[in-house]
């Protein structure tokens, strides 16, 4: 069965300050284990702001390496999950249904990508 990289992109200028709540942290725990019973994911995280986080950059033969935050990024990567999935339909419903846990002041998109085997 194929496997597919949800990556989680978050406008972070408009996440709580606070960060996710109790709620939101319940219903999102109850389909974590919903979807990992039934087989589908194997591997997801939440990721530190990032203010946290160090870009490094290859262009023209030279490295830069730029600390966060990154005031010119408007959304950011805050998670991701690695799903294995009979097909792409199925890998979209699933991240459908993650983005609805989310309160409505959430911005969030999720790009799913079926990761290249071979």
């Amino acid at each position: 069965m194929p496997r597919y990289l949800s990556l989680i992109r978050i406008d972070e200028s408009a996440a709580p300050a606070e960060g996710p709540s109790e709620e939101l942290m319940r219903r999102m725990g109850e389909l974590i284990e919903e979807v990992t019973k039934a087989g589908v994911m194997l591997d997801t995280a939440g990721l530190t702001p990032s203010a946290q986080g160090t870009r490094v950059h290859w262009e023209g033969g030279k490295i830069s390496v730029t600390d966060g935050p990154f005031t010119e990024s408007k959304e950011v990567i805050g998670g991701y999950a690695l799903m294995q999935c009979k097909d792409r339909a199925e890998a979209l419903e699933w991240t459908k249904r993650f983005l609805q846990v989310h309160e409505e002041f959430w911005t969030i998109t999720c790009e799913v990508r079926e990761i290249a085997e071979g």
